[in-house]
């Protein structure tokens, strides 16, 4: 696959189409299986609770792993994502219940560089509070 998106289509400020991602407790059970991230603060309430947090809470990566798909859907190509970083600056809080957490993520194109690549800053939020902080791709275009 190559990305779809045109270079000499995109302008700086181009706003990528935004997404919402639902967690709940049934995704981190899954997502600790596949990562082999099974750290209680994942799904144990009492130890999470116990250490700090408010409540359980979806790993960071799960988080990370969420934002980044707005970029990928929009490039139609997970390979054209050449770089991607991102701080984690709050956790996403997974209460125990049929509705979860939601992350909620947005992107723009935040400037064009050289041989056709694109930088790309994402804001993901969770329950009205940023949970990454920096977050930036470097996508190369078609």
């Amino acid at each position: 696959m190559a990305a779809k998106i045109a270079y000499d289509e995109v302008e700086v400020g181009t706003e990528l189409p935004a997404q919402s991602f639902p967690v709940t407790r049934a995704t981190l059970v899954r997502y600790a299986g596949t990562s082999g991230d099974f750290n209680p603060i994942h799904w144990n309430e009492k130890f999470a609770v116990e250490v700090g947090l408010p409540d359980v809470i979806a790993h960071g990566m799960f988080t990370m792993a969420a934002a980044i798909r707005v970029v990928t859907d929009w490039a139609g190509d997970p390979a054209a994502v050449v770089e991607y970083g991102v701080r984690f600056t709050k956790p996403v809080v997974v209460p125990n219940d049929e509705t979860g957490a939601l992350i909620e993520v947005s992107a723009k194109v935040a400037a064009k560089l050289d041989d056709r690549r694109v930088r790309v800053d994402l804001t993901a939020v969770s329950a009205g509070q940023k949970v990454l902080g920096m977050s930036r791709a470097v996508v190369t275009l078609a």
